[in-house]
């Protein structure tokens, strides 16, 4: 068997498990390794709202990659620069200055893997048809999800089994994971090496650094010439609007002790709460969403995707109001957000993925539309500190804020506009793979 005649099922999974888990490692995990530090909430929020800076950017280097080796040879790079630059986020743990050296590597693996990122969906969407896209939707999101949950739950969970059970500080534990998720990392790029397709190849491969700037800027013309491509913006950058906020202060208030309004979690029921029951619930939400797609089509189904997506917020609000004690009524009603988190997101990706990218420059136009779901998640994290100040550090005004935020997601998703008519996208600008390539 060929490598471009690979099963997706032998190199999805591992690709979307590789791009989700140093993603929330920079945007999720790295906020809790400041909070078990001693670091702010206040300065949490905005030094790591900044690390999302790479993925709003990635748009302005995405169709240079088009020009340079194989979209293969991209993924597979990054993931060995991103092993070793969570490497060095370890070793300087435990320095008086790890704050900031720390955030600068973190930066590093952001820019790698937002690279990693833009060319693992190329790979996807040259070597997969567009009918076999919504088929494996689910999986696809289960699988980015499933990575995030492993940084954000099982292994926030052993730096809380090494604290609370090993006697060890918070520095050391921190080293040890961190290591951990580096060699994940390396260890998915050995796999890639033997598995992973190189996806179709670009018209653009071979041109050079002059062909890629003169397609970096026909790419972007290009985009905003697509047919109302300012509404399905503006519907990309709302979609998650009020889950931006949640996914930066969510973990702050479950370890935030009870006198600063918090449920008082420790690491390892964080962990356990997230790993476990966020994991079930992940998996379930985001294969029902493909199912449900599948059956249905996107534009019948999109709507009710944005509500399954927003409407669980007001689990935050509950809890911040009322406060349970009991860990599993915590994991109980974490776990419906984390459900619908998963479901919703099927749509938000099938949406960028089939009325947004296709065309002549598929891989760089899904990059600047993720590029604008990025900058939700850096926005909402940059205010999310301003926004706690403004209401006195009280979580229920906080919560209570993110409904209001998630009232014009539902309302765009409503109004959305579907251009693109359903039917294969096939070999547009020899961009494209042959269909069922697998």
């Amino acid at each position: 068997m060929t490598q471009t005649s690979r099963h997706p099922l032998t190199w999805v999974p591992s690709l979307y498990l590789a791009m989700g888990l140093p993603n929330v490692m920079v945007g999720v995990v790295a906020a809790i390794i400041y909070k078990n530090l001693g670091v702010s909430n206040e300065d949490i929020a905005l030094y790591t709202s900044q690390m999302y800076l790479p993925w709003v950017l990635k748009p302005l280097w995405a169709p240079l990659l088009e020009t340079y080796r194989s979209k293969r040879f991209w993924v597979i790079g990054m993931e060995f620069a991103m092993a070793a630059a969570l490497g060095l986020v370890a070793l300087c743990l435990p320095l008086a200055d790890f704050f900031r050296l720390s955030l600068a590597f973190f930066w590093i693996v952001g820019f790698a893997s937002a690279t990693q990122d833009t060319c693992a969906d190329g790979v996807f969407m040259t070597t997969v048809s567009k009918t076999d896209q919504a088929r494996y939707s689910g999986l696809q999101g289960m699988c980015w999800n499933l990575g995030a949950v492993i940084a954000s739950g099982l292994l926030v969970s052993l730096t809380g089994w090494l604290h609370n059970h090993m006697g060890l500080s918070w520095v050391q534990c921190w080293v040890i994971v961190v290591a951990l998720a580096a060699a994940a990392m390396a260890l998915f790029g050995l796999y890639h090496l033997r598995v992973l397709p190189p996806g179709w190849p670009s018209h653009l491969h071979g041109q050079g650094l002059a062909g890629g700037l003169k397609a970096t800027a026909e790419a972007w013309v290009t985009f905003f010439q697509k047919p109302q491509i300012w509404m399905m913006l503006a519907v990309i950058f709302f979609y998650r609007f009020g889950e931006g906020f949640i996914e930066k202060f969510g973990p702050l208030f479950l370890l935030d002790g009870a006198a600063a309004g918090g449920l008082g979690l420790d690491n390892e029921a964080l962990g356990h709460i997230n790993g476990t029951v966020g994991t079930l619930s992940f998996i379930a939400g985001a294969f029902l969403g493909g199912f449900f797609v599948a059956r249905r089509t996107l534009p019948r189904s999109f709507f009710t995707l944005a509500l399954v997506l927003n409407i669980p917020h007001l689990t935050y609000f509950y809890l911040a109001q009322t406060l349970p004690a009991d860990t599993a009524t915590i994991a109980v009603v974490v776990a419906l957000e984390k459900f619908g988190f998963g479901m919703g997101s099927v749509g938000h990706m099938l949406y960028m993925m089939q009325q947004i990218a296709p065309g002549p420059f598929r891989m760089a136009h899904y990059a600047m539309a993720t590029g604008v779901m990025a900058l939700t998640k850096w926005g909402t994290g940059s205010v999310s500190g301003l926004l706690w100040n403004a209401v006195g550090h009280h979580y229920s005004s906080f919560f209570g804020w993110v409904l209001v935020f998630s009232v014009p997601p539902v309302l765009l998703a409503w109004l959305a506009p579907f251009p693109q008519d359903g039917r294969e996208d096939t070999a547009a600008a020899g961009n494209e793979a042959p269909v069922g390539a697998h």
